[in-house]
This record gives structure tokens, C-alpha cells and sequence, in this order.
């Protein structure tokens, strides 16, 4: 079984290393692509985004554990939705239910005022990064969310208790069929980065139980 580790937007690879390191320590092998290098080769857009994801995933001769941060978990519903019988289970956090367009306009805004060198240490230049949050305004998570069967589980950083994260987990957690929620102390949207060890205690015991 390949265990595949997919990060947020505004994240990369390395955003991963505490819980690749915990989970190591467990003898866990896991897998971390960087979502703006594998999709180098086209413009960056979601579409492109996904296809170049979709082959990553389809390039193991296995099934595969799916864990996807906010736009990795946008990515894991996209590659079940259209892969059901390569995936083992899937670990949603951070994911919205429905994509908050004003949000992303008002993220869109941030972006196009920070300055470019920010962009290049998660190897995606500025321009590619607005192209891609705009890229995502018309998606449609609720009418792929019912399909998923397979073991899920659903997560969220307590401290996104009032925001619209919360909400999300709540109602992904209401329509996907076989899945749980777990609340993680002491996080807000980035669980990977805020609690790791929490984080990746939960991975492991998920993981062991579905196997």
C-alpha cells in the first residue's frame, strides 16, 4: 500500500517533514510530491494540476492512502470521484465543502500584493499561483462528495471552530458514507504544521485500522 501525503495551497513538500518523521519512526513509508513540480511542465492551472496529479497517483502499482490538506483534499476528492478502485482510504483536512469564492477573491487580492520572491520558495511563481486560485472558482465539490465509499476520515484544527472550515468538516463528515470526524487541539487550518505529532498519531492509527 502506498501512503501519499498531499499539501495546501500556499504549502509545499516540506510542510509535511514532522509527520513524514513520525511517522518513519512508526515504520511508515510515505510519499510527498510537491504539487507545483510535478505540474511544471504545463500551465499551472487546476485542471493541469489534477491531471498531473491523477498520473502521479496512477503511476503506483498498488492501492494507495490518500491524505489531502485544503487543496490536497480538493485533489483527493477529484482523484477518487474518478479512480474509486485505486484508493484504500482518504484523509480529508482542511477541506472546504464548497469552494468559498469570496475568500479566494480576497486571497487572490493578498496575493497580487506580496512580493514575488514569497512564491519562489514554494517553487511557483506569482503569476502561476493567481492563475491557479482562479482556476478553482468554479468547482464543485458537493456533487462528487455522496459518491466517495471508501474509509474516511475527516479533520479539523479546533481553533477553525467559528470559521467556515469547521462547517465544511461537519457536512463532509454528514454526506460521505464510512467516515468520521475528529476535531485536533491546538490548530487552526495548517494541522500539519501546528500539531504534527497529534496529527500524525491519527494518520498512523487510521491507517492501521483499514489496512
Amino acid at each position: 500500500m502506498a501512503n501519499i501525503l498531499v499539501h495546501g495551497l500556499g504549502q509545499d513538500e516540506k510542510s509535511w517533514n514532522e509527520i513524514k518523521k513520525e511517522l518513519n519512526n512508526n515504520g511508515i513509508n510515505v510519499e510527498t510530491p510537491n504539487l507545483f513540480s510535478i505540474v511544471k511542465n504545463y500551465q499551472v492551472n487546476y485542471e493541469n494540476m489534477y491531471k498531473t496529479f491523477a498520473d502521479y497517483c496512477n503511476s503506483f502499482n498498488e492501492k494507495i492512502n490518500l491524505v489531502g490538506l485544503s487543496l490536497g483534499g480538493i485533489l483527493t476528492i477529484d482523484y477518487i470521484t474518478e479512480f474509486p478502485q485505486k484508493v484504500n482510504s482518504i484523509i480529508l483536512i482542511g477541506t472546504p465543502y464548497e469552494i468559498p469564492k469570496t475568500i479566494f477573491t480576497i486571497q487572490n487580492i493578498i496575493y497580487k500584493f506580496m512580493p514575488k520572491k514569497m512564491f519562489e520558495k514554494l517553487g511557483c511563481p506569482k503569476k502561476d499561483m493567481i492563475r491557479l486560485l482562479n482556476s478553482m472558482g468554479k468547482l464543485s465539490i458537493p456533487d462528487k462528495a455522496p459518491n466517495i465509499k471508501c474509509n474516511t476520515l475527516i479533520i479539523c484544527g479546533e481553533k477553525e471552530k467559528d470559521n467556515i472550515n469547521m462547517k465544511s468538516a461537519k457536512k463532509l463528515n454528514e454526506i460521505i458514507q464510512n467516515s468520521k470526524l475528529k476535531i485536533i487541539e491546538n490548530a487552526g487550518h495548517e494541522v500539519n504544521i501546528d500539531n504534527p505529532k497529534e496529527l500524525a498519531y491519527i494518520i498512523s492509527n487510521f491507517w492501521k485500522e483499514k489496512q
